[in-house]
This record gives structure tokens, sequence and C-alpha cells, in this order.
């Protein structure tokens, strides 16, 4: 019974991340999503988008991947993406937090699950680069159909966008593709997204955004 313990007592840990607050609306705008929110997204993403993998992945791991992969975030809370400061102690703080969390498990558990936050982290494998696609393609989703209102807010530039999900396509061409026309390059013309400079030309805008 001491290992129950030690599960149910992981299980009602991780219920904290319902709390953890991302900055990407849902898709009516009417609040923003948390980190259980999120994980679950992805999870359904897994499962019905594997087939835009690049390269043949193991599906349920993949899901396990993105159920597990923001759990460091109850300690460590969610940095924004284009949070320039957050970013340089990001990593500091979320190994503190995987540390004590993932060890609530028993021993066999909790190494299998840093070993696969650690997979997720790193990005070399199949499953790795079609879980961080993932992650990657789904707030750029959220924030495309909540009418760019995050975007505007934290006044996000295209090559922000660019720079940051520029190993989309490592995990699948077909999704980065997808989101580039139909998610960024309109938003970059109506301007929820800034153009850097460029001028709001679609010639000029769908050449910076294939280059």
């Amino acid at each position: 019974m001491d290992r129950l313990k030690q599960q149910m007592e992981f299980m009602q840990e991780i219920d904290k991340l319902k709390n953890i607050g991302r900055q990407s609306y849902i898709t009516d705008g009417k609040k923003k999503e948390n980190d259980a929110e999120h994980s679950w997204h992805l999870a359904m993403m897994a499962m019905l988008l594997s087939e835009y993998s690049n390269e043949k992945i193991d599906v349920l791991r993949v899901m396990s991947m993105v159920l597990i992969h923001d759990l460091v975030e109850i300690d460590a809370g969610d940095t924004y993406a284009y949070d320039t400061e957050g970013n340089k102690t990001k990593r500091l703080r979320e190994e503190k937090a995987a540390d004590r969390i993932f060890n609530i498990l028993p021993k066999d558990q909790a190494k299998y699950i840093r070993e696969l936050w650690e997979e997720f982290e790193e990005g070399k494998t199949n499953e790795a680069r079609f879980a961080l696609a993932l992650d990657r393609i789904q707030p750029i989703m959220l924030n495309a159909t909540s009418g760019g209102r995050a975007w505007e807010e934290h006044h996000v530039q295209l090559s922000q966008i660019l720079e940051r999900n520029k190993k989309v396509e490592e995990g699948s061409v077909d999704l980065w593709k997808f989101a580039k026309e139909a998610y960024i390059e309109p938003n970059v013309l109506n301007g929820k997204i800034g153009s850097n400079g460029l001028g709001v030309s679609a010639h000029k805008i769908k050449r910076y955004v294939k280059d």
C-alpha cells in the first residue's frame, strides 16, 4: 500500500496543474487556458494528427510526453515564450521542480517520468520532435482562433514567432506549412502580429515567412 499511497499523492499533487495559467486564450477568447487544458489538448492532437509526423512514431509515447511535459510548472510557473529574462532561468527552475515533483512517485515510475521529460526537452528522438512540434503549433492555433489577442497584448513580431518555431518542421513539415498559411500569414496581414517593418504587403509577408 505504500506504493499506492505514493502514486495517489502524486495524482493529488499534479491536480495543481489546473491552477497554472498560460498566456494563450481559448478559442472563444473568454479566458486564458491553464496547463492542464494545454496538456489535454496536446494529447488529443498527438492521437489524431500522428499521421503528419515526418517519421514513424510511437503515438502512446508522444501522448505520454505531452501529458507530463509541463508538470514542472507546478513549481516553476509558466514562462511566456517571448519573456527574455524569464527564459534565462527557466531550465534551472524546471530541473529543481522535476527533482521534487517526480520523486513523489515510487522510484521506478519517478525514473520513467524523468527520462520521458528529459527526452521531450532534448528533442532528439522522433517522438520528442513531433511532441515539440505539437507544443508549438497548439498556441499558434489558439492565438489565431481567438482573434490574435495574446499576440497583440504582447506586441509579438513575426521574427519572434519564426525564430521560436524554427524547429517545428523537424517534427512535421505538413503541420508547420499549415500553421504558417492558416494562422501566421493572415494575422500578419491583419496587423495582429507585428511585421517587423516589412509593411503589410501580402507578397512581402509570404516571401518572408517562406524564407
